[in-house]
């Protein structure tokens, strides 16, 4: 459309009874969903630019089909990377929250009044440094682990979960879709945690005196938990946002417009979950998704009555505005795709 006639398109619209913005969404091209999400990308202190070169990125034409590869029987070689790749030094956030996780896999631990809830786990062989080792240093113990959340079915996120079911007793919680996605992987059955707890859209789990709420957002996988966290900072409460997972699933659905399409909706739903929620503190699954370790370190250096650099209701609505922008975007290009 002629850029001069939009104004008139919209008060054809207003004045015919059609909801403009609607409208406009539904016809808008794949550029304005991109521009949409860099509008979000950025704000001094809150940076979801990473996301924007992973999802945005406008898919490359398909390229002429080529001969497989000769099939090998030999068996993959599993190594695990010097320590010095991965670690990263655990910190205390909140009154009540951790962080325990890798240089790029988020793991975080809730404290309560009868133990610790975990979020995700990394892979198996950082579980006892990080999570183990981690906790002591932070003048807590794993022992005190009741429950893990997984949030999605990816090795990354649960191969650490069977050294706490198999040391401390920890109870495992995914969903029913990923738990299905984890029997079915490629990686060594010895590894997987024993299937347990089954979370459900909008679960509560209650540990002493904290509840956090559980909503299954299929858009990463088929079965990605997104999680609201009760957050206590002196005499201050805030609520935690975690997306489950940022990455486009396309091998996980039956095509690539379902999954873009699953993602959307549960992009929507959950923005539509924290505002309501008055959710304020953005959690990430990875730390490249919003330099989490730039802010921890701001954590460090903040005065006890300065800004918290992890409190801003701003920063959650303008990461899901990020996300399922680009996958409008990636699905404008995909139904305008020649065929």
């Amino acid at each position: 459309m002629n850029g001069r006639l939009a104004p008139i398109f919209c008060i054809v619209l207003f004045l015919s009874g059609v909801d403009t913005s609607q409208a406009l969404g539904q016809s808008a091209s794949a550029e304005a969903h991109v521009e949409a999400a860099r509008a979000a990308a950025y704000a001094p202190g809150q940076d979801f630019t990473w996301i924007i070169g992973e999802l945005c990125a406008e898919p490359a034409p398909p390229r002429p089909a080529t001969a497989a590869p000769p099939a090998t029987t030999a068996p993959t070689v599993r190594t695990i990377p010097p320590r010095a790749d991965w670690y990263q030094a655990p910190a205390k956030l909140f009154d009540n929250l951790y962080y325990v996780g890798s240089y790029l896999q988020s793991i975080w631990a809730v404290t309560t009044s009868e133990g610790i809830i975990l979020h995700d786990t990394a892979f198996d062989y950082m579980a006892e440094s990080l999570i183990t080792e981690g906790l002591t240093e932070l003048g807590l113990n794993a022992a005190d682990i009741k429950y893990v959340i997984v949030s999605h079915g990816h090795g990354d996120h649960y191969l650490g979960a069977k050294y706490l079911q198999d040391t401390y007793g920890a109870r495992i919680i995914m969903s029913e879709a990923d738990w299905r996605l984890m029997a079915g992987d490629d990686n060594p059955p010895e590894l997987k945690p024993r299937k347990d707890l089954i979370a459900t859209d909008g679960m509560e789990l209650t540990l002493g005196d904290t509840t956090l709420t559980l909503y299954i957002t299929p858009a990463h996988t088929p079965g990605t938990i997104s999680t609201l966290i009760p957050l206590k900072d002196g005499h201050r409460w805030h609520l935690g946002s975690l997306w489950g997972g940022n990455g486009f699933g396309y091998r996980h659905f039956s095509g690539r417009a379902e999954a873009l399409s699953t993602y959307s909706a549960s992009a929507k739903r959950f923005q539509d979950i924290t505002a309501r929620a008055r959710a304020d503190v953005y959690l990430s699954s990875h730390t490249n998704h919003d330099r989490t370790l730039d802010k921890i370190n701001v954590v460090k250096f903040r005065t006890p009555d300065g800004p918290h650099p992890f409190v801003s209701s701003d920063a959650v609505r303008r990461h899901l505005t990020v996300v399922g922008e680009c996958a409008d975007a990636q699905l404008a290009w995909l139904t305008n795709a020649p065929d």
